[in-house]
């Protein structure tokens, strides 16, 4: 029993029916005498609605992963080398393609029986967007393993006014010549300058650490909420279904004591005439009797 294809096959079912799949390969694990197996199987999340979307995107389409993935490596070398011209031309593609697959994803959703909000397909749309930002994104997104919605938690917005800036050969400094005065040259720094800067980028950078561990932890909070929120809707779901199928049970058993009443009333009406039909044989043959006795007495010699 392989782990990966047990993975591809968990992963390319609808929502629904992933919680008892899973189960099953892990009793077959079990079975197999793999308990190491039926652990790492049995630890494997149910994918959110969004994920489960961008899913069937990359099995259904895969000839549209390709473009995405190159579109991601030439946006984030673009980036590095601060190129505003083809930052704005990528920039300008990726809306086109992230428009169009997030479109996509909603349709071939609908097509499945999932038809999807906009909340999902702005999840949908996020992942995307974290696919050309991130390489590890981009990896996970094309296994078409996601159980939860990726987020585009590293942008290029400074980086890219940056480079247009340099790309429209904007200035850093004043130029010198006639008209213009030179800049006086900064003072160096004093060693307690120095100091109270290391402390403060010191500073800075733990507020950074500090804020980025909160994001991380809000979204991981916000992803275990939103597939709490799920299995609890698909909870009502069965419990509704279950009221309806309990209702319906309620019906079909008062049709069947209804019908029981009948058959028990056909069955006394049914008796009662077969019992008077049974008197009225008797009387019957009692009367033949009679008139076969009163026919000999008539017919007989002597009389």
């Amino acid at each position: 029993m392989d782990y990966d294809a047990v993975l591809d096959e968990l992963y390319a079912l609808r929502p629904e029916d992933f919680t008892a799949a899973r189960a099953s390969a892990v009793a077959a694990a079990r079975t197999a005498g793999d308990r190491e197996l039926a652990q790492r199987i049995g630890a494997l999340r149910k994918p959110s609605l969004a994920a489960w979307v961008s899913n069937l995107l990359v099995r259904s389409r895969p000839g549209e992963v390709q473009p995405l993935l190159r579109l991601g490596e030439g946006l984030r070398q673009a980036h590095e080398d601060l190129d505003g011209t083809q930052l704005r031309e990528l920039s300008r593609q990726q809306h086109a393609l992230i428009r169009a697959l997030s479109a996509e994803a909603r349709r071939l959703a609908a097509d499945a029986g999932h038809p999807v909000g906009e909340a999902v397909q702005r999840e949908v749309e996020n992942t995307l967007h974290a696919v050309l930002a991130d390489p590890e994104a981009a990896g996970a997104w094309a296994s078409g393993r996601l159980a939860k919605p990726l987020s585009a938690t590293v942008g290029f917005p400074a980086v890219a006014q940056s480079a247009a800036a340099r790309s429209t050969g904007a200035p850093s400094t004043v130029a010198e010549g006639a008209g213009t005065r030179r800049r006086a040259p900064a003072e160096a720094p004093s060693g307690q300058d120095r100091k109270a800067e290391e402390q403060r980028q010191r500073r800075l950078a733990q507020a950074r650490r500090d804020a980025e561990a909160a994001e991380r932890e809000l979204r991981t909070l916000k992803d275990e909420a939103a597939s709490a929120g799920q299995d609890a809707d698909e909870a009502k779901q069965e419990v509704d279904r279950l009221q309806r199928r309990v209702g319906e049970l309620a019906e079909e058993l008062e049709r069947a004591r209804g019908e029981h009443e009948q058959a028990r009333f056909a069955e006394r009406t049914a008796r009662e005439r077969a019992r008077a039909a049974d008197r009225r044989v008797r009387e019957a043959d009692r009367r033949a009797a009679k008139a076969v006795a009163q026919l000999e007495r008539l017919t007989s010699p002597g009389t």
